[in-house]
């Protein structure tokens, strides 16, 4: 099987044409899955219904093992939840419908991707995510001409970086600053591991590629995530000089960091994403006594955020994924939510024993959901399947591993 050369963030030129005549349906499926994920008009429910079916049919025998029970009792529990709070709700028709929909698919993708022989897949998915990726730099040029590149070395507040987003020219991606950038990071960080598992080594021109789309986006929270995952990778990857190098880069670059990418000025005002945030944070915990340990109900974030937030701006959830699970389902939804992800990647490391890796790919993810998402997005369960098809691909010494450009 050919191996795709890295050279710069991206691959050779040339594709080996068989690794796509052979491409199976559920194969098919699945890429197409990453993609829809990305288009303007949004199918990617009735793909990944689609996909499961096809998954399920070449599935041997489906397992159920921990963390599906307990995604279950989570899924059952958060349906309680709707009908008997919500139902009269459209907004939550349709996010109920999104959870039954994305647990849908990573159970049944799981199942089909834990039971097969991934080479080829793997090797698709690399060229499937470097086309998402330029398709997603594409996007963001095009918002940053359209303002003038005024923008391009940065915004000085948050409100500033919103402005950016024209929805006349949306075509890619979403038309949101940090759902778009909390995208670009896990899938980037995805796009950034293949070739450690694939190749053994490390390519700086992807990690480039990949912050370079992530600042355009003009979002701290890809920078603030992928940089988690990547100084992780790295500091692992190396030996005791470059360590002492790496702190050497960060403390340099600390300065510009806090001004250009934090905004580190204007972070607890008003009109910025994370002081919003910090807003919203402070009124769960300043009446986290009111909160029923049933959980308030499914959806119910924004009816708590306008009586009790010293202020809110309509946004559907808390910004931080635990807080608005205890919110809405309480005790039962935290800890069966909780204990999904917990044995989820346990299950990933039994597979195969790349612990480090595995905190590696769970960084990202776990940086993002601390600041944004409700627990059942699909990019939270998209980004569950590729980290188990990456982390279980072979087992790898990150002390082993090469540097390449």
């Amino acid at each position: 099987m050919s191996t795709p050369e890295i050279t710069l963030g991206t691959q050779a030129s040339v594709v080996d044409g068989s690794l796509w005549k052979s491409i199976s349906l559920a194969e098919s499926l699945f890429l197409i899955s990453v993609i829809s994920m990305f288009l303007p008009v949004k199918i990617y429910p009735i793909i990944f219904l689609i996909s499961s079916i096809v998954f399920y049919r070449e599935t041997p025998q489906l397992r159920f093992t921990k963390w599906t029970w307990a995604l279950l009792i989570f899924s059952i529990y958060a349906v309680v939840s709707f009908f008997i709070h919500t139902f009269h709700l459209d907004i939550a028709r349709l996010n109920i419908l999104k959870l039954v929909v994305n647990f849908t698919f990573l159970f049944f993708a799981i199942n089909w991707l834990s039971t097969r022989n991934n080479d080829a897949l793997i090797e698709m998915l690399d060229w499937v995510l470097l086309g998402v990726l330029i398709l997603s730099l594409a996007q963001l040029l095009i918002y940053h001409q359209a303002y003038d590149f005024k923008l391009i070395a940065g915004s000085d507040t948050s409100g500033q970086a919103s402005s950016l987003y024209n929805h006349s020219l949306y075509f890619w991606g979403l038309s949101d600053k940090n759902m778009f950038g909390a995208r670009i990071a896990l899938f980037g960080f995805a796009y950034i591991c293949v070739p450690i598992v694939r190749k053994e080594q490390i390519s700086f021109g992807r990690i480039l590629f990949v912050f370079l789309i992530a600042f355009l986006s003009l979002s701290r929270t890809p920078i603030i995530a992928l940089f988690l995952g990547v100084f992780f990778i790295l500091w692992c990857a190396a030996d005791k000089k470059w360590k002492y190098i790496l702190i050497a880069l960060l403390l340099i670059s600390l300065p510009i960091i806090l001004q250009k990418v934090i905004r580190v000025d204007s972070l607890t005002s008003s009109n910025d994403g994370m002081g919003i945030r910090l807003v919203y944070w402070e009124a769960f915990f300043k009446n986290f006594l009111t909160i029923s340990p049933f959980g308030n109900g499914f959806l119910t974030s924004p009816e708590f955020l306008q009586e009790n937030a010293d202020f809110y701006r309509g946004e559907h959830h808390i910004h931080n994924t635990f807080l608005n699970t205890y919110l809405e389902l309480g005790i039962i939804g935290i800890l069966s939510f909780s204990a999904f992800i917990a044995w989820f990647l346990k299950e990933c490391w039994q597979k195969i024993d790349n612990p480090t890796l595995w905190v590696a790919l769970a960084l990202p993810l776990k940086g993002i959901m601390m600041i944004l998402y409700t627990g059942y997005d699909n990019d939270i369960i998209m980004y569950f399947c590729l980290i188990f098809l990456i982390g279980t691909y072979q087992s790898i010494k990150f002390k082993d591993l090469k540097f390449s450009v």
